[in-house]
């Protein structure tokens, strides 16, 4: 078989497996020997481009072939990945608005309030990375309460998460665990959605289901959910157990703050204290009472960190401080 033939046969082959040949226009060209052709199962579809011979032709249209299918199929890849993975929903914090209230927002990196929030997250972090003396379960789980409602716990939850996402090597998760009167998506903003409670009361919720992610770089939000008269019973069972383990353990670099409900009027927040590895209790200069202080922290002693922060306290020069942290 002369080397015509050979092409000719060659031609052939690759017309079988499903190309495009287009016929030759330069006298001699079918004498270039043709490129293998791919096994037939890879079928490469697409329009040749002329070029000075039929061979050299079939090559180009191979590769220009192959390299239009490759973003489609890059995109279904993506696609299915968003779809396995459930990536969560992002939302837009109302940054202007969150400052106007006196909250603290990563444009005020340098402002008294972020420094009062420095000196007040220091021991919970060095905490959450094991730097104590001390070995926590799950250390990275910081739960915020005060003895009784309007104390400033929800206030000082977000400033917390925010001040943490400021952090260079740290995310943080800000969960609305106050089921009964949830708020933190109303302060920051934010339409109502599913959350913890939908988490816990359905197996195929998942969490990335329900978290949100938001325009603060290293800060995502989950929400308190669908409100159940089960809450507390919800947050002793089993499935908050299986979450609270999955946040503390598959997210090394995450912090997850709560903000529970008030000790006092609620049995919530006792279930959960007993499951974190830090509690914040708020206390509101000149309003808490003693007994009311001595109460709330009876209520938490299973847990082993206790941290206090006392809310509305005056400096010695009568300026007013958000938080003054007290051992």
């Amino acid at each position: 078989m002369n080397t015509i033939e050979q092409a000719a046969k060659r031609l052939a082959e690759l017309k079988r497996a499903g190309f495009e040949v287009p016929a030759p226009d330069v006298p001699g060209a079918a004498a270039v020997p043709a490129p293998e052709a791919p096994p037939s199962g890879d079928k490469v579809a697409g329009p040749a481009a002329p070029v000075e011979s039929a061979v050299v032709s079939t090559s180009a249209t191979v590769t220009r072939s192959a390299s239009s299918v490759v973003p489609a199929a890059r995109s279904a890849v993506v696609e299915t990945l968003n779809s396995a993975g459930r990536r969560s929903r992002e939302v837009t914090l109302d940054l202007a608005r969150l400052e106007r209230e006196g909250y603290l927002v990563p444009a005020q990196a340098r402002s008294q309030l972020a420094e009062q929030m420095r000196i007040i997250k220091r021991p919970l972090l060095a905490n959450a990375r094991g730097e104590s003396a001390q070995a926590l379960s799950r250390p990275n789980l910081i739960q915020v309460v005060s003895a009784m409602p309007g104390e400033g716990k929800t206030f000082f939850a977000i400033n917390l998460a925010m001040s943490i996402a400021m952090e260079v090597d740290l995310s943080v998760l800000l969960v609305d665990a106050d089921v009964l009167r949830p708020s933190v998506l109303a302060r920051c903003g934010i339409e109502p959605a599913r959350g913890l409670m939908d988490v816990l009361q359905s197996p195929s919720i998942e969490l990335h289901d329900v978290m949100l992610r938001t325009n603060v770089s290293k800060l995502s939000i989950l929400p308190a959910g669908t409100a159940n008269s089960q809450s507390t019973e919800l947050l002793a069972s089993g499935a908050m157990e299986a979450l609270l383990d999955e946040l503390a353990a598959k997210f090394s670099d995450r912090i997850v703050v709560f903000d529970a409900p008030p000790l006092i009027p609620t049995t919530e927040s006792r279930v959960l204290a007993s499951r974190v590895g830090q509690v914040v209790m708020v206390v509101e200069a000149g309003k808490t009472t003693h007994a009311q202080v001595s109460q709330a922290y009876a209520a938490v002693e299973q847990c082993p960190v206790v941290l206090s922060v006392l809310n509305r306290a005056r400096g010695k020069s009568g300026e007013a401080y958000g938080y003054y942290y007290a051992t």
